[in-house]
């Protein structure tokens, strides 16, 4: 493992000087936060049970450079050097309609929404910098959100999960991510709610997660060497567009996002009505959209008596990312369980993202995904 990280950084310097040379002309504004660090992610140590050879994408080195103190890792916002790089923590929610609304989005730095069992989709937040006092319905957990949280060696949120996670996570524990299952010794970090029925009713925080995370074996940050997504300051709200609206159809329920220019953000609607984070009272609102179309199927074999979801995460797929009020087409690409998920243009190269939150949508491929003002 160390020979190959010391070949990596190898090849990175040679990189990062090139690149260097080739932004001498760049106009990027002095007022824009410095670009986060990229780094490639340790490789995988087992083969992924639903990538193949052909499928599975190329894990290229990206250029290194030092770690800003003050920018958080997942979001490239200025905050405070205790909280840039704290620990990330993924927390599954429920989606079903009964739980809804749902809690703790608007502290999250990274959002996961994709199909799951019975039709319906599941969340994944992933929390860096930002707290809140309330998180929650939390559910179980389902491989494919494993493999992203592994992305960020985080510390996983979850009550308990079907089989196949279960077998990821016995295996990979402590190793690419730290458990903290409600129903295998971290009990004590979630609370039932009275006004919402089991198993719709599990609450947490990111103070109770953090703490038991630690007292489970937990690093208190992640590695400096893991990748990050570049990112970019907003945009001049007089060059970006005046409106544009995404539409983004699941089954159990229309997911929309508009935006708004003088914040320059999106702001997210579910069935045509704004959505509310009942944890701060406000909105839910995103700097990016990111739209990746991946293999989803049901798989009755895995686990008898069930049938399971099945999602293509690795690899590589189409992918529509939205930013400053308009859309880029590019690629996904996964190479493996651990790998980090890359946005990539036509050529290849890394797309940035504007600074602050995003929202990932997984969506079955030949989904009619819209966009227009």
């Amino acid at each position: 493992m160390t020979s190959r990280r010391t070949r990596i950084r190898g090849i990175c310097s040679t990189l990062i000087a090139a690149l260097v040379l080739g932004a001498c002309g760049s106009t990027t504004p002095t007022a824009s936060p410095p670009v986060v660090a990229v780094v490639v992610a340790s490789p995988s140590l087992a083969p992924s049970p639903n990538a193949t050879p052909s499928a599975a994408a190329t894990a290229l080195p990206s250029p290194s450079v030092p770690v800003d103190p003050s920018v958080a890792d997942l979001t490239g916002l200025m905050t405070a050097p205790v909280l840039a790089h704290r620990l990330p923590l993924a927390v599954l929610l429920d989606d079903n309609r009964i739980a809804r609304p749902q809690s703790g989005f608007n502290a999250a730095s990274i959002v996961y929404q994709a199909p799951a069992d019975g039709g319906e989709t599941r969340y994944m937040l992933v929390f860096q910098e930002g707290d809140t006092v309330e998180i929650g319905p939390v559910r179980s957990a389902r491989v494919y959100f494993v493999h992203w949280a592994s992305e960020v060696q985080a510390a996983i949120a979850h009550y308990g999960g079907d089989l196949r996670s279960r077998l990821h996570i016995r295996a990979y524990n402590h190793r690419w991510f730290t458990s903290v299952d409600a129903l295998k010794g971290a009990g004590k970090a979630y609370h039932r709610i009275a006004t919402r029925k089991a198993p719709h009713n599990g609450y947490t925080s990111t103070k109770a997660l953090r703490e038991m995370a630690l007292k489970l074996g937990a690093p208190a940050s992640e590695p400096s060497d893991l990748y990050r997504h570049q990112f970019v300051a907003p945009g001049d709200p007089s060059a970006l567009p005046a409106s544009q609206r995404i539409r983004i159809p699941y089954r159990t329920g229309l997911v929309e996002y508009r935006f708004d220019r003088a914040a320059d953000l999106y702001r997210r609607l579910l069935d045509g009505k704004a959505q509310v984070d009942p944890a701060d009272g406000k909105a839910v609102t995103t700097r990016n959209v990111v739209v990746m179309f991946m293999s989803f199927k049901t798989d009755t074999k895995i686990e008898p008596g069930h049938s399971r979801p099945v999602v293509g995460s690795i690899g590589t797929g189409r992918a529509m990312i939205f930013r400053d009020g308009r859309l880029t087409e590019g690629t996904w690409s996964k190479a493996d369980e651990q790998a980090p998920t890359r946005l990539l243009d036509a050529a290849g190269m890394e797309i940035p993202l504007v600074t602050g939150r995003t929202f990932f949508q997984i969506v079955p491929i030949g989904t009619k995904v819209t966009a227009g003002p």
